[in-house]
């Protein structure tokens, strides 16, 4: 069952990939997507070493700790799509979006947990989860408002030169 669960997240995001990414924010956007990944591999691995959490079932494992489908594609695409969702938000709006994505998934993380090995709590719970899932969409969000103010510079000095 978890094979095919990995196999289904997979195809979800590849499918997903083209749609998420069409914007005229493609480099900022692409920005998000490898910082999310960094940071989620970096915070597992982690984790891991601390014998919080472990994958028993995930792809390449004799290779990677982490189940780098999530920490390298599904976390990173959520947090394209949640950088989208809240891009002309102020910190209030931010911080309560932020509460409609980490709440669900820390409750179908909770849920995964219990009914299958796609990973297994052992010094971790659900408020762990809660907390960080919502650190790392604020940072990346905070990210990616740094990332659009040095844009914004950036092209308010090329048209400046321009004139």
């Amino acid at each position: 069952m978890e094979k095919l669960l990995i196999r289904g997240l997979f195809a979800a995001c590849t499918v997903a990939l083209p749609f998420v990414f069409k914007s005229k924010y493609f480099k900022e956007l692409l920005i998000v997507f490898f910082a999310k990944g960094s940071l989620s591999t970096i915070l597992d691995l982690i984790y891991i070493r601390h014998k919080r959490i472990e994958y028993p079932v995930r792809p390449f494992p004799k290779i990677f700790q982490t189940n780098i489908l999530f920490d390298l594609f599904f976390f990173p695409l959520l947090s394209v799509i949640w950088v989208r969702q809240s891009y002309r938000d102020g910190i209030g709006g931010i911080l309560l979006k932020s509460l409609t994505w980490s709440v669900p998934m820390s409750i179908a993380q909770w849920y995964m947990e219990k009914k299958t090995k796609l990973f297994k709590w052992k010094k971790w719970n659900i408020f762990y989860t809660f907390s960080c899932t919502s650190f790392t969409l604020l940072t990346i969000r905070a990210l990616h408002a740094a990332v659009k103010k040095i844009e914004a510079f950036k092209n308010d000095h090329d048209h400046s030169e321009r004139s």
